[in-house]
């Protein structure tokens, strides 16, 4: 495999989202999680879920939930499905551009990773009201109508919505910054993300953001407890070791797709951050 399969919504909804009902009634379920094997969207997935059980890998982690839950899945991220029994919930997808920047800044910079978050029976039940409402208006007929859209996409942001709310009262750290920095910290993560490739130097973010190096280094420290390299090093390296597993691509290949013409050292700074060569990570993490 010289690519990791990445799914987009287009094969399944031509309306940049999708409204599905989990049921341990419905046949096809299961086949939301288990038939498309390791894989990658380029979109949002959330999912909320009143009972059940669901193990997933995800970026090499194993996360796991069950009963009343939410859990979502970002865009890029590695994942299949290795558990699904008799769940009970909804699923949406969502491509980036729908979701608004308030709730993709609640994950996309958060600190911590993503997990499935238990929640309270009453907050679960809140939110599949909301999304059994934008089902029953997820229709072609009301989404032909700008009017209808605009429903529509008011629904699918309350739904989304409260997802944002419950993992932000989970994981508040970052209240107790200035508006300014965390909005940087923000911008910055967004831009490593995107960028990584090509720019690979605090000093090229901060030109690209109008502000010092000393400054974005300061800022990314004091908010993160890491220094802005770190950052972009991290995102290289998760990257890196997606495709080190999950492809046949070389180490010189995935050198190259990542932005460094010299492979040999790519493989130094690999060594340094994971403690072990690419070659040595590939052979304990073979998954094909």
């Amino acid at each position: 495999m010289k690519t990791i399969p990445t799914y987009d919504l287009s094969d399944i909804s031509k309306h940049r989202f999708h409204v599905k009902k989990m049921d341990t009634r419905i046949r096809n379920t299961e086949d939301m999680l288990m038939d498309k094997g390791i894989h990658r969207d380029n979109h949002y997935i959330f999912t909320c879920m009143e009972s059940g059980h669901v193990r997933m890998m995800v970026d090499f982690n194993t996360i796991e939930a069950q009963n009343s839950g939410i859990f979502c899945i970002l865009p890029g991220q590695v994942h299949q499905g290795l558990l699904m029994k008799e769940v009970n919930g909804w699923f949406v997808a969502v491509k980036a551009d729908l979701v608004p920047e308030t709730v993709r800044s609640v994950f996309e910079e958060s600190l911590e990773e993503i997990r499935p978050l238990a929640v309270d029976k009453s907050s679960v039940a809140t939110i599949n009201k909301a999304a059994a409402l934008l089902h029953k208006s997820y229709t072609d007929e009301m989404l032909a109508s700008k009017e209808g859209f605009l429903v529509v996409q008011s629904l699918l942001h309350a739904f989304i919505g409260m997802f944002a709310v419950l993992y932000s009262q989970e994981n508040n750290s970052q209240a107790a910054y200035d508006s300014r920095s965390v909005q940087l910290v923000r911008a910055f993560r967004i831009m490593v993300r995107k960028e990584h490739k090509t720019m690979k130097s605090p000093s090229e973010y901060a030109e690209a953001l109008t502000i010092s190096r000393g400054y974005l280094t300061e800022v990314i420290r004091e908010v993160t407890g890491q220094p802005a390299q770190h950052w972009i090093q991290q995102e290289i390296l998760i990257e890196a070791k997606r495709l080190l597993a999950f492809t046949h691509l070389t180490v010189k290949e995935i050198a190259y797709v990542l932005g460094y013409n010299d492979h040999a050292y790519f493989s130094r700074l690999f060594s340094k951050l994971e403690g072990q060569s690419p070659s040595e990570f590939r052979n304990s993490n073979k998954s094909m």
